[in-house]
């Protein structure tokens, strides 16, 4: 009977210890994911930075008067360069809000003049941080789902016990500023 017994709680231990271990590695893969697909936002978001240098001096070549435009743009690409530096989401976050701020002034100089619209490398460059800005938005939604499902998991028990033990917690979602969800007001 005292055997049984022993052999029981043998069992139910074994079975807690593959639960947790089972638990722990399904945890640290999706960690490990989130960290992948954040990296590849912070890739999108660098290669759009490093393509704006280029867009400027086109620009500059037409528009030479547009200093503040240019200094803005200097600024906020620094700022940008900066957070993801720093590996902090809402700094990354308040940032590239700025960053897209200020290309957004820059591309409304571009539309005084027409000669520059037309100049070849300056339609491959714009044809270039439109295919980044979709990248951005594609590595942004993956991470984002990456954040989703491993947040809720972690929400769960007995996951949430095994994700405190293990130091794994909840990552911030990737989210647009109030700035950018106004919606631009156009007039003719």
């Amino acid at each position: 009977m005292k055997g049984t017994f022993f052999m029981i709680l043998a069992a139910a231990v074994i079975f807690i210890a593959i639960l947790f271990a089972g638990t722990y590695n399904k945890l640290q893969v999706m960690d490990e994911g989130v960290s992948a697909n954040w990296a590849q936002v912070e890739n999108q978001l660098k290669r759009r930075s490093d393509l704006i240098p280029n867009l400027t001096n086109t620009v500059k070549g037409y528009a030479t008067h547009e200093k503040e435009v240019f200094t803005n743009i200097a600024d906020a690409r620094a700022k940008l360069s900066g957070a993801i530096n720093s590996k902090d989401v809402k700094a990354i976050q308040q940032s590239a809000s700025e960053f897209n701020s200020a290309l957004s002034r820059l591309l409304a100089v571009v539309e005084n003049y027409p000669q520059l619209k037309a100049d070849k490398s300056f339609i491959a460059l714009q044809d270039e941080l439109t295919g980044t800005e979709n990248r951005i938005a594609v590595a942004r939604r993956d991470y984002n789902e990456s954040v989703k499902a491993i947040n809720a998991l972690i929400r769960t028990f007995p996951t949430a016990l095994v994700a405190s033990l293990s130091g794994i917690k909840q990552r911030e979602y990737f989210e647009i500023t109030e700035t950018e969800k106004q919606v631009p007001k156009v007039e003719f």
